[in-house]
C-alpha cells in the first residue's frame, strides 16, 4: 500500500494519466466515428469538382480562363466563392450573351446541381463567401421587415429605389429592380457586391442584419398591397405629377378642343 501510495505522489503520475486517457478517447473514436461517411463526403466533394471543371470548361473558360485566372474578356474567379458563382449563374447573368456596359439577368441555362458543381470547382480555386444557408436569409420575425426597411434606406435605396424597384447609374449602368428576386440571391448580391453594387461582408454588415433586409425587400417587392392602383415604379410624387400632367392635362385639353368644336358647328347650323 505504501508503495502504490508513493506511485500515486510521484511527479510523473498525472501525466501518465492524461496519456491514457488520451489513448482511451483516440482509441474509442477511430472506433465509432462515421469514418465511411466521412470518406463518401469527401469523395462526393470531389467529383462535384470535377464536374464542375467540365461544365466551366464549356461554359466559362473562354471568358474566365480554363482555370479561372481571367482574361481580357472576364475577371479572375480566383476566391470569388461559391455564393458569387450560385448569384450569377442562378440569376443567368452567367454566362452572358456579350459585353456591354451591365450585364443584365436572364433566364438560366444551368440546373441548380450544375450550378452546385460549378461553385464547388470555382471555390477549390480559392477561399471565398459561401452559398449560404436557407436558415441566413429566411426570416421568421415581423419586426425584421421594419428593422430591415431601415437598414434598406440607409445602405440601399440611393441606388435601388426606397421601394426596390431600381434606378438608373452613369455610362448605361443602373440598379436592378429587386421585384421577383429570390431571397437567397437577394442575401448573395450583398455578399458578393456583383457589377456596381458594393459588397457587405458579415464585418461590414452582420449576418441578422442582411436577414432583416432581405425580410424588407421580400415584404415590399411581393405582399405589400397597393391600394391606390397603379405604383408608376413607386418613384413618389415626381412621375405622379407628370401622368397627371400628360394623361390629365392631356384629357382636359381635348374635352376642350371638342367643346368648342362642337359649339362653333352648333351656332353656325
Amino acid at each position: 500500500m505504501k508503495k502504490l501510495s508513493a506511485r500515486r505522489r510521484h511527479p510523473l503520475a498525472a501525466l501518465v494519466v492524461l496519456l491514457l486517457a488520451l489513448a482511451a478517447t483516440g482509441g474509442l473514436y477511430a472506433a465509432f466515428a462515421p469514418a465511411d461517411k466521412a470518406q463518401a463526403d469527401v469523395a462526393a466533394q470531389s467529383l462535384a469538382i470535377d464536374e464542375g471543371k467540365k461544365l466551366f470548361a464549356v461554359g466559362c473558360s473562354s471568358c474566365h480562363g480554363l482555370n479561372g485566372q481571367g482574361s481580357s474578356d472576364g475577371p479572375s474567379l480566383v476566391g470569388v466563392g461559391s455564393a458569387a458563382v450560385d448569384f450569377q449563374v442562378g440569376t443567368g447573368r452567367m454566362p452572358a450573351q456579350q459585353p456591354g456596359a451591365q450585364v443584365p439577368r436572364k433566364k438560366n441555362i444551368y440546373s441548380q446541381a450544375e450550378i452546385d458543381q460549378l461553385a464547388a470547382f470555382v471555390s477549390s480555386l480559392g477561399p471565398g463567401p459561401v452559398t449560404p444557408t436557407e436558415e441566413q436569409f429566411t426570416s421568421t420575425n415581423p419586426e425584421d421587415i421594419s428593422k430591415g426597411g431601415e437598414l434598406f434606406r440607409t445602405n440601399c435605396a440611393q441606388c435601388h429605389n426606397f421601394a426596390g424597384q431600381g434606378g438608373a447609374l452613369t455610362k448605361g449602368k443602373y440598379a436592378p429592380s429587386l421585384e421577383g428576386v429570390d431571397a437567397k440571391h437577394i442575401y448573395e448580391a450583398m455578399q458578393t457586391g456583383p457589377q456596381n453594387m458594393p459588397s457587405f461582408p458579415d464585418t461590414t454588415m452582420p449576418e441578422e442584419q442582411k436577414k432583416q433586409i432581405v425580410a424588407f425587400v421580400r415584404h415590399t417587392t411581393n405582399d405589400e398591397p397597393n391600394p391606390g392602383g397603379l405604383t408608376l415604379g413607386s418613384l413618389g410624387p415626381v412621375t405622379e405629377g407628370l401622368f397627371g400632367w400628360i394623361f390629365g392635362l392631356g384629357t382636359l385639353i381635348a374635352v376642350a378642343i371638342w367643346v368648342a368644336a362642337h359649339t362653333t358647328k352648333a351656332k353656325k347650323s
